[in-house]
């Protein structure tokens, strides 16, 4: 059975949003409807989506700052609203990561079509076969942002996930604290970064053990740095 999209709608006008969640799943979509950047950063922490559709004029936190802060932890595609017919707008909002651009008011189907067409061009960019991470029960799947362990899904943070598909990549072989840090906040490592690391690394240890605590699936290689189980039958070590 073929995945149904999932779309986070965020727009302050609540009329609108609830609009276009409507006319999105009437088009066979998952959508959700977040009233301000803040709410919908939270609900991205929260759950995967494969595209974001929002609202540039929000008080606030206005949609140029939250495709700024997405782009911080998700490479998924953001298709701006505004009500601003400006090529200044639209020239920042392709600047920061942005994928689209509509122009309230919008016809439905355009909108739909614009959506659908971005979906299509991020699934031909990522093959099912490069995008789908194993390392024993542990699985990632870099498409839909979804890690499993035995199948039950992991609650993680973006900064979490991002870890964890790190380690699955590598999965048997260690990844040093600085490969981890830079890979998942593409920041500088620095001393502060190892505790950063550690303590992600503690609460991702805690999540994996609240499903199966059994195994220790994320052993730590002493003075290399911390690698993900490759398979069945590994030992494990615990402590961080």
């Amino acid at each position: 059975m073929e995945k149904r999209p999932h779309i986070l709608v965020v727009d302050d006008e609540q009329a609108i949003a609830d609009l276009v969640v409507q006319l999105l799943v009437a088009e066979g979509m998952d959508a959700l409807a977040c009233y301000s950047g803040a709410a919908a950063l939270e609900m991205l922490a929260r759950a995967p989506f494969d595209l974001a559709i929002v609202d540039i004029m929000m008080p606030g936190m206005d949609g140029f700052e939250l495709c700024v802060r997405i782009r911080q932890t998700s490479d998924i595609p953001v298709i701006f609203l505004s009500a601003k017919d400006e090529e200044a707008d639209q020239v920042v909002g392709f600047t920061l990561g942005a994928e689209d651009y509509v122009t309230k008011p919008f016809r439905p189907r355009e909108l739909v079509a614009r959506v659908k067409a971005r979906l299509r061009r991020r699934a031909a960019a990522q093959p099912a076969s490069s995008t789908l991470l194993t390392a024993g029960a542990v699985e990632v799947d870099l498409r839909t942002h979804l890690a499993t362990l035995h199948g039950e899904p992991l609650h993680l943070t973006p900064k979490e996930f991002a870890i964890l598909a790190l380690l699955a990549q590598n999965a048997g072989s260690p990844v040093s604290a600085a490969d981890l840090f830079e890979g998942a906040w593409h920041e500088r490592f620095d001393d502060a970064a190892a505790n950063t690391v550690m303590v992600h690394i503690r609460r991702l240890r805690k999540k994996l053990a609240d499903i199966d605590a059994s195994t220790a699936f994320i052993e730590t290689a002493w003075g290399v740095g911390y690698k993900l189980r490759g398979g069945p039958g590994a030992e494990g070590t615990r402590g961080a």
